[in-house]
């Protein structure tokens, strides 16, 4: 007889399972007559949608947030951002280390594949520098939000600063103005500096990715010394905000003055990064001002970050690899470094399948629900983004169409490649090589 082996998960599977089993129990606990205003019980539907929002990190909802959910939901949302937002992998591994026990070569390799770490060396460390970071950023943006909320709320303000802050790093885009407008995220502070200026430097901060974090704490000002990947991070990251907050100041905010209108338009170029906070109305932005925010919210954050979306070193690969072409070189290089050719294919077909997807989903919620094709794709993006941002029509889908969009949010948080991977473990390429044939592109 052939021995049978126990077959062990990959960790993709792990990765991929871990948040669905989160989002699972997220949806059970969401279901609980104590966790809504009412009192009343969730339907399975509409706690899976938001569960899987907050655990994907993505801020669409169905119910406006602070009006729904009881305190006790609250709390449950907030939690299941802060482990979504983080990685589940690393917040259990963040568990296993507190609790003394040793990580085996197994855990480090899926907490590396998890966060994106280069190496599985100093993987432990990396965690505990990880944890310790995010609370004390969330810690101290809570404080510096603090004073204003509690102004206009009293002490319900201390829980509001907290909640904002949390999602703000996790680039979640959750909160809980709905006292006070449903539905209106944070446009009652669009002249507010503190709070847009606080907002916008943790969803920054938590967007650049963990491994950059790391690079920054070493390094310091030492610009050369960063590995390539921190480089491409920074200089996409600063590009991809500048140049759309300058078109959002000269286009679309015409109703805004002064500074508050250079807030205005650095806020909207900042969370359409996958934050999905907003202090502007972006049903009375023009057409090319949507496209351009799907554009941004289909890259979306860095690797290993809390963000989702293609991310930016994807955009950065595509657009060094073009760049080759035109200049007829062999390789792709940036930053006095060469890019891998397995990195060039990575990113192409990532691309490819969030195109794919975000076109297939814009489509099939269009004929579901009759609705223009051009709101439909930015619902899409925003979804397999994760990033939050709506024209409004969400809270009105059939079960249909948000069945759509909880398939986008779990693919743009996972992300496409490890949810591939875990799907097609058992396949093996092979090593025979077939004739090359020359074909034309282009």
């Amino acid at each position: 007889m052939m021995s049978q082996r126990k077959k062990r998960l990959t960790t993709s599977q792990i990765i991929m399972l871990g948040f669905a089993g989160m989002i699972l129990l997220g949806t059970a606990l969401l279901m609980l007559p104590v966790s809504s205003r009412s009192r009343e019980i969730t339907s399975f539907p509409d706690a899976l949608f938001t569960a899987t929002s907050a655990v994907c990190v993505t801020g669409l909802v169905l119910h406006d947030t602070a009006g729904y959910w009881s305190a006790f939901g609250q709390a449950v949302l907030l939690a299941l951002i802060q482990i979504g937002g983080m990685g589940v992998v690393t917040v259990a591994s963040a568990i296993t280390i507190v609790s003394g026990k040793k990580i085996t070569l197994m855990q480090r390799s899926t907490i590396q594949e998890a966060i994106s770490a280069p190496q599985v060396g100093g993987i432990v460390r990396l965690t505990g520098f990880i944890i310790r970071t995010t609370l004390i950023i969330e810690l101290a943006g809570a404080a510096l939000m603090a004073p204003v909320f509690c102004r206009d709320f009293g002490l319900r303000g201390l829980w509001m600063a907290l909640f904002h802050s949390v999602s703000a790093f996790c680039n979640a885009g959750f909160d809980l103005m709905g006292a006070e407008a449903p539905f209106s995220s944070l446009t009652a502070y669009r002249t507010s500096p503190l709070v847009n200026v606080t907002v916008m430097l943790l969803i920054v901060t938590g967007g650049i990715g963990f491994v950059t974090w790391d690079d920054i704490r070493v390094n310091r000002w030492h610009l050369r010394r960063y590995r390539m990947q921190s480089k491409v991070i920074l200089f996409t990251t600063a590009v991809l905000l500048a140049v759309p907050a300058v078109y959002f100041y000269a286009v679309e905010l015409g109703g805004f003055h002064g500074g508050e209108r250079v807030l205005a338009a650095l806020f909207q170029s900042v969370t359409a990064r996958t934050a999905g906070f907003n202090t502007a109305d972006l049903t009375a932005f023009t057409q090319a001002g949507q496209f351009l925010l799907i554009g941004l919210m289909l890259i979306g954050g860095s690797p290993g970050s809390t963000a989702g979306g293609m991310k930016t070193t994807t955009a950065a690969v595509l657009a060094t690899n073009a760049w080759a072409v035109f200049r007829r070189d062999e390789q792709a290089h940036c930053f006095g470094r060469r890019i891998g050719d397995d990195a060039v294919r990575n990113a192409a077909t990532i691309f490819l399948m969030y195109i794919v997807l975000f076109f297939t989903g814009g489509l099939i919620i269009s004929l579901a629900e009759d609705l223009p094709i051009a709101a439909c794709l930015f619902e899409t993006a925003s979804a397999i983004g994760t990033v939050g941002l709506s024209l409004g029509l969400t809270p009105g889908l059939g079960r249909l169409s948000q069945l759509v969009l909880i398939a986008l949010m779990f693919f743009g948080r996972v992300g496409g490649l490890t949810i591939i991977f875990a799907a097609l473990s058992g396949t093996r390429g092979s090593a025979a090589r077939l004739p090359q044939e020359k074909i034309t592109v282009g």
